[in-house]
């Protein structure tokens, strides 16, 4: 019987991290260690770095995912494992996981099998409480807007029109809908986002510096007065704390692979709800220190990497080489119609009908101009003609494709595909470019974004989302605005029943929320919710410590 992955992890011989460092080029001045395994990097280095020229920059993508697991991560940990076995100097940049999945349903999100990052148990928990800083950031901003209408309200605030909310980095239903009594008579509805899809988070990921983090989290509204004004966060005179409270949290962390390979974890947007990538501050890192910087986008094309090429990559100037675009044949067979309980049976009629849900989302990554290769991510239960036929389907219709055992075998299981991706980055084929014009109208950027990534043939904005969007057009808000969908992942569509490649379908654009403090327009589809619920059984129930000290149960 395969080991669980907390079993594989906690058999690691880990090195310590200092010296993880010293091997990319991190001195001892610029490291801040945090026990013997994990470190903050000081972001000073980027001063000594300035004149290195980047490295390749390596985008691991997915397709819609399913109940059946897609192993994304698992693979992009495989690739950097196998860029070192060949020789290659290169350096991961992942998110960090939230608690809310990690005690829901899916579990950790390190990785899985021999292609994990570690401390796993550490950085699926508390890690080096970048989390906790974040939600006391919002929390104590929400505090200081009630805390203001207490004392007089000053600003003319009209409480029925707050938009900043609480955040927790749990699930949690209860709080989707609560009442706030601030004192004196006044009292409110408000409701929780997860700590994930804060505003707050979005900044971490796109600022420079703490400077830069200090500025948009100032520009972030939080309310508008009884005649229609704007209210930010500099109005309530707490950047200075806030910027205190994120001194530590700005900078990246350090860890490693279960091959002793460098990896920088930070900041852990969702990608159905916020942009679902990393930090900019960490990969423009990795992209120094590294020859190759491979990063990772939450769930499929659809949402991740549509998010990462138009809003992470256009803030940050980024250029990616190439894409890696991971594919299960147990995920295809389930867009084919099965259910999970029969996906470990051959099955290449499902196959073939699932394969127009990877047609998709190989069509969504060439319209940005980019060499791209499809990473069959093999499990135990795929048969050798399973294999071979979306092998030889990939080949005969033109499309590059390696099989990847990286779960089972770690970096070596990886090689053949990390060869053909740096033969792909050599060759220097990619003229990125961008989906959407960022001075076209909002309306427009929301089809354009529905109609070409999602395939939808028509869009219905609800008579709440017009108003949203006619509000900020005569404000003045709505100027170059990115846009950040929130929707089902499961679905190239706005319902998650809608499986494969669906057509003929509508999008519902149920709200649209202006992030001012990353000039994200978050517009809102479906039944798409900001605060997670737990499941019936949750991962909280399989979780201890046992007496020798090592946690069970985690995934």
């Amino acid at each position: 019987m395969f080991k669980s992955d907390i079993e594989i992890a906690s058999e690691c011989k880990m090195r310590p991290i200092s010296e993880i460092a010293k091997e990319i080029g991190i001195d001892d001045e610029y490291l801040e260690m945090y026990g013997k395994y994990k470190a903050k990097i000081n972001l000073d280095i980027m001063k000594k770095l300035k004149d290195k020229k980047d490295g390749k920059l390596v985008l691991v993508t997915a397709i819609n995912p399913t109940k059946a697991g897609e192993g994304k991560t698992t693979t992009t940990i495989g690739l950097a494992e196998a860029f070192a076995k060949l020789g290659k100097k290169a350096i991961l940049t992942l998110r960090e996981p939230s608690m809310g999945p990690v005690f829901g349903l899916k579990g950790g999100a390190a990785g899985g099998g021999y292609a994990q990052v570690v401390p796993m148990s550490d950085i699926n928990l508390h890690f080096t409480g970048d989390m906790h800083a974040l939600t006391s950031v919002n929390n104590l901003i929400s505090a200081c807007i009630d805390n203001h209408l207490y004392f007089g309200n000053e600003l003319n605030i009209d409480p029925k029109r707050i938009v900043w909310k609480r955040c927790m980095d749990l699930n949690d239903r209860s709080l989707r809908k609560v009442e706030v009594d601030v004192g004196k008579g006044i009292k409110r509805e408000d409701n929780f986002n997860i700590t994930v899809a804060s505003e707050v988070m979005a900044i971490l990921c796109l600022c420079k510096d703490l400077d830069d983090f200090a500025y948009r989290i100032g520009e972030a509204i939080v309310a508008y007065t009884y005649d229609n004004k704007v209210v930010k966060v500099k109005d309530l005179k707490i950047v200075g704390s806030l910027k205190v409270l994120m001194m530590d949290a700005i900078k990246p962390n350090l860890v490693q692979t279960l091959e002793n390979n460098p990896v920088l974890i930070h900041g852990g947007p969702f990608a159905n709800i916020a942009h679902g990538c990393n930090s900019l501050i960490a990969t423009k890192m990795g992209l120094k220190l590294a020859d190759y910087c491979i990063t990772e986008a939450g769930f499929g094309a659809d949402l991740g990497a549509e998010k990462f090429f138009d809003i992470k990559c256009r803030e940050g100037n980024l250029k990616p080489n190439a894409v890696v675009l991971v594919v299960t044949i147990r995920a295809l067979k389930m867009h084919g119609g099965i259910l999970k309980e029969d996906i470990d049976k051959e099955d290449i009629d499902a196959l073939k009908r699932g394969i127009p849900n990877l047609v998709k989302h190989i069509e969504n990554i060439q319209k940005y101009h980019l060499p791209c290769v499809i990473a069959i991510n093999k499990f135990f239960s795929d048969t050798d003609k399973e294999i071979s036929y979306l092998t030889n389907w990939c080949k005969q219709n033109g499309y590059e494709v390696e099989l990847c055992e990286g779960f089972a075998k770690g970096g070596q299981g990886a090689i053949s595909l990390t060869k053909k991706v740096i033969e792909l980055c050599e060759k220097d084929n990619s003229k990125f470019t961008y989906l959407y014009d960022i001075k076209d109208n909002l309306e427009k950027k929301i089809e354009t974004i529905c109609k070409q990534i999602y395939g939808a043939k028509e869009l219905e904005f609800s008579k709440e989302a017009l108003e949203n969007i006619d509000f900020l057009t005569k404000s003045g808000l709505n100027k170059n605005l990115l846009v950040c969908m929130a929707k089902t992942p499961f679905s190239l569509s706005d319902d998650e029943k809608l499986i494969g490649r669906p057509e003929n379908f509508t999008i519902h654009v149920k709200e649209v929320r202006i992030s001012n403090g990353v000039r994200f327009a978050v517009v809102l589809t479906g039944d798409i919710m900001t605060m997670p619920g737990l499941p019936r059984v949750p991962t909280a129930t399989k979780i201890n410590i046992n007496s020798e000290g090592k946690i069970e149960g985690l995934f």
